[in-house]
């Protein structure tokens, strides 16, 4: 009988690298943008990057509205900012399939929601991270990679 090894496989490496190439969470999100990326998502994506590029965000964002906050629980999403990148990075693909739904509402509402992470990231960013108190939900990083690994504008000197 031959005794194999089973090998475990971490969560922060991926399968298909080496031992020594670490696969970050945040990796999962630029995979995300390199698959099929509606049209809605890119349009909000390079109006983000032409506002962080110009404005720096030196303007004060406003935060979400409590209609924006019943939407989001509506699908069952967290705010921004007690959400972890596996959850970021599960709520972009699916709102990815359900921008390319046959289903009139789940489509408007999928962009909807993807305009609110949006707004919920320029406060973030506006506030300078100081909203975020807790290492753990850091998935605003991954929303911000999303948006500039699939906007035409960025570029990585800024």
């Amino acid at each position: 009988m031959v005794n194999k090894k089973i090998e475990t496989v971490s969560p922060v490496q991926s399968t298909l690298s080496r031992e020594e190439d670490v696969f970050t969470a945040l990796s999962t999100s630029a995979l995300l943008a390199r698959s099929a990326v509606p049209y809605s998502h890119r349009r909000i994506a390079d109006n983000y990057v032409i506002i962080k590029r110009v404005y720096r965000f030196q303007a004060v964002q406003s935060r979400i509205t409590n209609s924006e906050i019943q939407l989001l629980k509506k699908y069952d999403f967290n705010t921004l900012e007690f959400s972890t990148i596996k959850q970021v990075n599960e709520e972009l693909s699916y709102l990815k399939k359900w921008s390319t739904s046959t289903n009139d509402l789940l489509r408007k509402d999928a962009d909807q929601l993807l305009q609110i992470r949006c707004k919920e990231l320029k406060y973030i960013v506006a506030s300078r991270y100081a909203t975020v108190t807790n290492e753990i939900y850091n998935g605003y990083k991954a929303l911000e990679r999303y948006f500039e690994e699939i906007s035409k504008f960025y570029s990585p000197i800024c």
